[in-house]
């Protein structure tokens, strides 16, 4: 059991990103606008009960979809609303079923984020579309979050094209399978 783990700022591309890799590798997508406009029909973003229930959500999904044995891609926006060893519990509920989490991480410069803001498409998960909001949220250190483990792979979405990135991840992950099959041969 494997859990694709696609983190980066808003705008860096981890949602379209995902959704090719969850097709390049038949996996299901679990994108982090799920849980959030679910939790944001009943609280507003960043209050205490918001953040209480995103949370429960995620730990019990990552733990139920482990136990199960099921294999997904997740995306991820790390920020400040977030209790700082929440990344630390979702990877814990993987292990403690036998999966492994595989961390890519995506980056992008401010200039091609804020035109990306404004994408048509960002509204449709009421994703943060406001440049200005976004530059304000930057500059208060809304989206400082502690920094997550090493990546299997760091993409700049602004250099390559999201076919491109997901190709990049498929082969990594297919590199990475590859490199721990012939360590365990090597074991036995």
């Amino acid at each position: 059991m494997q859990v694709i783990f696609i983190h980066g700022p808003a705008a860096a591309g981890k949602y379209t990103i995902g959704t090719l890799v969850s097709n390049l590798l038949g996996l299901p997508l679990f994108h982090n606008h799920l849980t959030v406009d679910l939790v944001s029909s009943l609280f507003e973003f960043g209050t205490e009960a918001f953040c209480q229930l995103r949370e429960a959500i995620w730990l019990q999904s990552f733990s139920s979809a482990s136990a199960a044995g099921r294999s997904f891609v997740f995306t991820f926006h790390p920020e400040a609303s977030l209790a700082p060893d929440l990344v630390t519990r979702l990877q814990a509920c993987v292990e403690e079923n036998g999966g492994q989490v595989q961390y890519i991480e995506l980056a992008c410069g401010d200039e091609v984020l804020l035109s990306r803001l404004g994408n048509e498409d960002r509204g449709r998960f009421g994703k943060l579309n406001d440049p200005d909001l976004f530059i304000k949220l930057q500059t208060q250190g809304s989206f400082d979050y502690p920094p997550l483990p090493e990546p299997l792979l760091r993409l700049r979405t602004d250099a390559l094209s999201a076919e491109e990135a997901a190709s990049r991840i498929v082969a990594a992950l297919q590199d990475e399978a590859t490199n721990q099959s012939k360590t365990r041969t090597t074991r036995e």
